[in-house]
């Protein structure tokens, strides 16, 4: 039998989404994995600035894998291109004897010296990260000199593990050898959240009644931060177009999340007078499904999103999805009138037709959503697996 690949894999912290598949890498016989963290803050109690809140995780974030925190100067507790400063890498490589390092995301110092230091002692190197051509640096000195860095970045590496359609085109861009570029797609845990949905079922009314909403009406639901790049005010503008005579619209608008246009938000409904918006606050990983089964169709409008992991949780519920055309979820996930929507970023009358077309009548509404169950069930860990020991097999040919 062969030995398995050791593996390491090196991540600036804990990160919910990545939780279950780092479990359910380690029970692959074939791969041999560490997990290597910066830095510790997600672990407990945090303020996210974006939420503009401090809360906890109710997901187990450590549990299922090995790991180490490395070492690090100074403090720990955020994230930059220069902190945390880890230390003792080198230390790390040369002792546990790794086969390959696969580096998540090269916007960090660290990470940048990590792959130096694994190519110089012999290590495969795989990369894999959120990056896309559509979200540039403003600033053109910026741009050139993320352009020699990215390059440079993707000359280092043996293997390039893209997340999807857009993550692909961007590692080609910067010259990868095709035949070293692998899927592994930005995946949440398909199995938890449609268990979760479909527990959550059952307490749906209970649910509606505890939130005032009235039976039979559709509701449309935004789930994230509330910040400019996200783009709340964009689809409170267009469901307001719902309603041209200013009449209360049917559907009900809810709005999860927190950030620091929640104010603005809240002032503009109430000068809507309607009793039709209603602003849920922050909620955690086990709070979200019983709201992804709630609604009738989810809405993500923002500008320079790489991804939109929302997106994949919500279509686990079996819903249909409108995303603008700068949601990089939205070319693998979300195909336009088939499982929901996609619109111009900031046309808000793009956007409130699709809300029109997903909402025309329920039927239309159940098949939309049955086709995004669908689409998510082939775009999971499994798949990422399946991804990651391709490359692991290709790059790592006559090393033994």
């Amino acid at each position: 039998m062969q030995k398995p690949i050791r593996l390491a894999y090196l991540v600036s912290h804990p990160i919910q989404y990545q939780a279950p598949l780092l479990r359910r890498l380690a029970q692959e016989p074939g791969i041999d994995l560490t997990v290597l963290y910066r830095s510790d803050i997600s672990v407990a109690s945090f303020r996210d600035p974006e939420f503009g809140t401090v809360f906890e995780w109710d997901v187990p974030l450590l549990s299922g894998y090995r790991y180490e925190f490395l070492p690090a100067w100074g403090a720990t507790d955020r994230l930059s291109y220069w902190k945390p400063m880890t230390t003792g890498l080198d230390h790390w490589l040369d002792r546990s004897r790794f086969d390959a390092l696969w580096v998540h995301g090269w916007g960090y110092f660290s990470h940048l010296r990590a792959i130096k230091m694994a190519k110089a002692r012999g290590l495969r190197v795989l990369i894999r990260g959120e990056s896309i051509l559509q979200i540039q640096p403003r600033a053109w000195w910026k741009q050139a000199v993320r352009e020699v860095l990215i390059r440079r970045v993707v000359r280092a590496a043996d293997a390039y593990l893209a997340i999807g359609s857009w993550n692909h085109d961007f590692y080609l861009h910067y010259g990868a050898d095709p035949a070293r570029l692998f899927s592994m797609p930005y995946a949440v845990d398909n199995d938890f959240f449609r268990a979760r949905c479909e527990a959550a079922a059952r307490d749906r009314d209970a649910l509606r009644q505890s939130l005032g909403l009235e039976p039979g009406r559709p509701v449309i639901l935004y789930a994230s931060k509330m910040t400019s790049r996200k783009r709340s005010l964009d689809l409170l503008d267009a469901y307001i177009k719902l309603a041209p005579n200013r009449h209360e619209p049917h559907p009900y608008l809810l709005f999860v999340g927190d950030g620091e246009l929640r104010p603005l938000l809240e002032q503009r409904a109430r000068e809507t007078g309607w009793d039709s918006i209603r602003f849920l606050g922050f909620k955690n990983q086990t709070e979200l499904p019983a709201f992804f089964d709630l609604c009738d169709v989810f809405v993500l409008p923002s500008f320079d999103e790489p991804w939109g992991l929302v997106v994949n949780e919500v279509m686990n519920a079996g819903r249909a999805v409108i995303v603008s055309d700068q949601v990089g979820c939205g070319p693998d996930l979300v195909r336009h009138r088939e499982n929901g929507w996609v619109f111009r970023a900031g046309d808000v009358e793009g956007l409130s037709a699709g809300l029109r077309f997903v909402l025309e009548n329920p039927e239309h509404t159940r098949a939309l959503g049955d086709r995004s169950r669908e689409i998510i069930a082939n775009w999971g860990f499994e798949q990422d697996v399946q991804g990651l020991k391709q490359a692991l097999s290709t790059i790592m040919q006559g090393t033994e």
